[in-house]
Order: C-alpha cells, then structure tokens, then sequence
C-alpha cells in the first residue's frame, strides 16, 4: 500500500497532454487505485498551487482546478488520510532539527503512522526518518 506525495499526484496531470514520464507511467499502471492513499496535505499543497497559477494565467488554473476537482478529490474521496494527533506529534519529531518542510514532515508522518510506503519523486528529503520509499521515475 502506498502514500503518494503531491508530486505523484502533480504527474497524473500530464496523462491529459501525454507528456507523462514513461518509467512513471509504467510503474502507476500496475498499482491498483485502492492500493494508494494520499494525505489531507496533498490536497491543500494542490489547491494553493492552483490559486498561485491564478494569479499568472487563469486559464491553465481552470484547467488544473477542473481536473483536482473533477478527478483528483472524487478518486481519493475515501482514501484520503487526515492528520492525527499521532501524525502531528510524529511531524513535529521529523521537522526538528532539521527543519524539515512541515508539509513534508506531515507527509512523512502520515506514511510512517500507516504503515505505507511513501511515493515520491524528492526520496532524499526523506532518506533520514526511516520510513520505506520509493521513487517510480527510477528504473
């Protein structure tokens, strides 16, 4: 069972225009929908990267903002984990003293507390908090 970070997420967007990585597309073809959760997190980092594409060209944000919303937020409605007491204390503990991102650690946190592995393009961010990774762009 996997956890994808927002960059997993962000990479399904370009299923729309075929500029997907191919090593990505072949490793996503395998996994079964019920298999991957993502955290709250994602959702937020998504939309706030919608409302600051806004700012630069509406258009493209229209079309981000229809596919998080008609896709993205309707496939992961059940599997989307919330943050926890147990997350946040376990965030806090990634985030020192390294000052780790606090989205990241969140992210982080949440695949550790489920058990999951942790989908993710940037696995160095990671690589220190013992939690299992995996990077789909690689070989």
């Amino acid at each position: 069972m996997y956890l994808f970070d927002t960059n997993i997420i962000s990479e399904l967007y370009k299923f729309r225009n075929q500029k997907i990585d191919p090593t990505f597309r072949a490793w996503i073809s395998q996994i079964k929908p019920s298999d991957s959760f993502i955290s709250c997190i994602t959702l937020s980092e998504i939309q706030t990267g919608i409302l600051l594409k806004q700012r630069k060209d509406e258009v493209q944000a229209a079309y981000l903002n229809e596919w998080f919303a008609q896709q993205v937020i309707p496939a992961y409605q059940d599997r989307t984990l919330a943050i926890t007491a147990d997350i946040a204390l376990l965030a806090a503990q990634f985030h020192i003293p390294d000052r780790m991102d606090i989205n990241e650690a969140y992210i982080a946190a949440t695949a550790k507390a489920h058990h999951l592995i942790l989908v993710t393009r940037n696995t160095k961010d990671f690589e220190k908090l013992g939690i299992k990774l995996l990077n789909p762009f690689e070989s």
